[in-house]
Order: structure tokens, then C-alpha cells, then sequence
């Protein structure tokens, strides 16, 4: 069966590949189709679908939009977006320069409490392009000699409650559903089990959700079956992916788990019928 990975991070966020390196990589472990959906960011797509077309790999252009509900985060994938539309390259623009911000305060209370890492480090491990989170933070405290993983870096000064921990600048599924939605793009809950959020998501469909991923590392295989019964009772599009960020021992690997090509089929139709144009 011909597979498909629906959930994968670049350099253009928090993974370690380049968007031509990801799309070699899904070569190698026979992938036919990705989804480049970085976090807060959509200026790795063009490069990976050059490349994806020069290596016979669909690349479907996405993203990842983190948002706030009170107690958890939630993620909201959006599918076979635009990635010029104006109205979503602006709201990632005001995300990722609140990431800035937050990276800034996160180094000053690291400082604060005996921990110098360097604004400048932080930065250059993010490639400068603005989707700077808590892992750049992490690899740069690890680099500093002040924890011994990037676990041990969360665990230690990141995690909420920790000494560095600085809540992100506020946005909600809701909000990010009507940016997906008007780039053109089908929006999907990333990893409901890892929110605990179930009873939240009528109300997302109601607000235009159109998917659940469905498979995740951090869905074991209970809640697998829970989220496609879901998917299936509220008219949604089950996805799959691997949230792969980095070919490192430990990590899930690209293609972990994967979806047919079918879904890929489906999300561009469900694309067509709520936007009226072909993708």
C-alpha cells in the first residue's frame, strides 16, 4: 500500500532536516506523500513541494498552528492551505513574533536563576526564521552544559511551573480553525488524546474542525480506536502521522505511522467542497 506521513516538522520550525532533506528522507523509507506542517510557519512548503516533485514525492503543503484552552494546549493541522494567502501569512507573522518575545523572557529568567544561555544561541539553533519554541531553548541549555538531554532541559527549567516556563501569547482552536479554513485549507485536531480535550470537540466541528488525527506516538492503540469511532460518528477525516521532527534514536521515525494515500485523496476533496476550488 502505497503510504503517506501527514504530520512532519523542518528547519522551518523545530525539526532538524531542511524541507529537501525531510523529502529525501521520505524517499528512502518509501513514503509517496508528506505533509510539511511546521509550527507557526509555511515558508518551508514551496522548497519541499520543488523537491518532492523532483523525487516523485507529494508534498502537501500544511501547517501547525498551536493554540491555548485553559489547562492544555491544542493543535490545529490545516491541509492543502494557501500557503500566500494573505489573512493566514499575517497571523503567523504575529505568532511567530510572540514567539520572539517569549523566547527573550525565557532567556532572561533563565539568567535569572543562574542559567546564562545566549538569546543569540537560541536563535541561530531556530535558522532565524521566527518559529522559535521551548526545544530551541532546550538544545541551547543542553549546548550550555546545563542539563543532559533535552528532556532533562524541560524537566529541569521548561515545563510549566518551572523557573523558565513563560506561557505562550494566546490563541485559540477556534481562531486558528477560521485561519486555515480562509487560506483555503481543511483544519484537523492534532493529537486530541494528548490534549484531553473530547468534549470540546463538537464544539470545534461546529466552528468548522474537518478532521481528527487519528494516529499519533502519543496515541496508544485504545485511543486509536476511540479517535476513528470519533472521526467516524462526527463526519470527520481520520488522519495519521508521526509528528517526526528528527532522525534520532528514541523519536518517532518518519512514516511510524503512516496513512494510505486515500486520506490524502480525501482531505484534497473535502478541500475542493468547502473552498469550491480544485487543489
Amino acid at each position: 500500500m502505497a503510504k503517506a506521513d501527514l504530520h512532519t516538522h523542518t528547519t522551518f520550525s523545530d525539526g532538524t532536516l531542511t524541507p529537501t532533506q525531510l523529502v529525501e528522507h521520505a524517499r528512502a523509507v518509501g513514503l509517496k506523500a508528506i505533509a510539511i506542517t511546521d509550527h507557526d510557519a509555511v515558508e518551508g512548503v514551496p522548497e519541499g513541494e520543488l523537491a518532492g516533485s523532483a523525487r516523485g514525492i507529494l508534498v502537501v503543503p500544511g501547517v501547525e498552528i498551536n493554540t491555548d484552552i485553559p489547562g492544555t494546549e491544542v493543535h490545529i493541522l490545516g491541509y492543502f492551505v494557501d500557503v500566500r494567502a494573505e489573512a493566514l501569512c499575517e497571523a503567523l507573522r504575529n505568532l511567530r513574533e510572540g514567539r520572539v518575545r517569549r523566547a527573550e523572557r525565557m532567556v532572561e529568567r533563565l539568567h535569572s536563576n543562574g542559567v546564562p544561555v545566549a538569546l543569540e544561541r537560541v536563535l541561530a539553533i531556530a535558522n532565524g526564521v521566527g518559529a522559535v519554541g521551548r526545544p530551541h531553548v532546550a538544545r541551547a541549555i543542553v549546548e550550555a552544559g546545563w542539563a543532559e538531554n533535552i528532556g532533562d532541559a524541560f524537566e529541569k527549567y521548561l515545563k510549566p511551573g518551572r523557573a523558565a516556563y513563560v506561557p505562550r501569547q494566546r490563541f485559540t482552536p477556534e481562531e486558528a480553525i477560521a485561519v486555515v479554513r480562509d487560506a483555503g485549507g481543511v483544519p484537523v485536531l492534532a493529537h486530541p488524546g494528548a490534549s484531553a480535550c473530547d468534549e470540546r470537540i463538537p464544539e470545534w466541528v461546529r466552528a468548522g474542525l474537518r478532521g481528527l488525527e487519528v494516529d499519533h506516538p502519543q496515541h496508544g492503540p485504545e485511543q486509536v480506536t476511540h479517535y476513528r469511532r470519533l472521526a467516524r460518528d462526527l463526519g470527520l477525516v481520520a488522519t495519521a502521522g508521526s509528528d517526526f521532527h528528527a532522525p534520532r534514536e528514541g523519536a518517532p521515525g518518519l512514516g511510524d505511522h503512516p496513512c494510505g494515500l486515500e486520506v490524502v485523496e480525501r482531505l484534497r476533496e473535502e478541500a475542493e467542497r468547502l473552498h469550491g476550488t480544485p487543489v
